[in-house]
């Protein structure tokens, strides 16, 4: 079992910045993504940003060059800063941890923590 807990969610104005970051515990494995997704009102949850453990990453679109995305190993925690945040960028932002060490693979979701930017 893995358990994610999420943190640096809150309110700011549009143009504002953010970082929000996550602490995984448990049973963790070398091999891993840890992502961010976010889920707005009536939406569906989305991807925003990955980073694998052999330091791929990827992004939205819609927040390529705004948002970005770390890690650090040895403490097992993942960040995402969030520059030039914008009003459609508000939704609870959720840490994922996947692991494809296992079979069958294993995903863990954290609680998700607010976002919310003012216009």
């Amino acid at each position: 079992q893995v358990q994610l807990v999420e943190s640096g969610g809150g309110l700011v104005q549009a143009g504002g910045s953010l970082r929000l970051s996550c602490v995984a515990s448990g049973t963790i494995f070398s091999i891993n993504t840890m992502s961010w997704y976010r889920q707005a009102p009536g939406k569906q949850r989305e991807l925003v940003a990955l980073i694998s453990s052999g330091d791929s990453i990827d992004y939205a679109d819609s927040v390529k060059g705004r948002f970005t995305i770390s890690r650090d190993n040895a403490k097992n925690t993942v960040a995402l800063q969030m520059n030039m945040l914008k009003p459609e960028d508000t939704a609870v932002y959720y840490c994922n941890y996947a692991t494809t060490a296992l079979f069958p693979p294993r995903s863990y979701w954290g609680q998700g923590t607010q976002v919310t930017v003012s216009s």
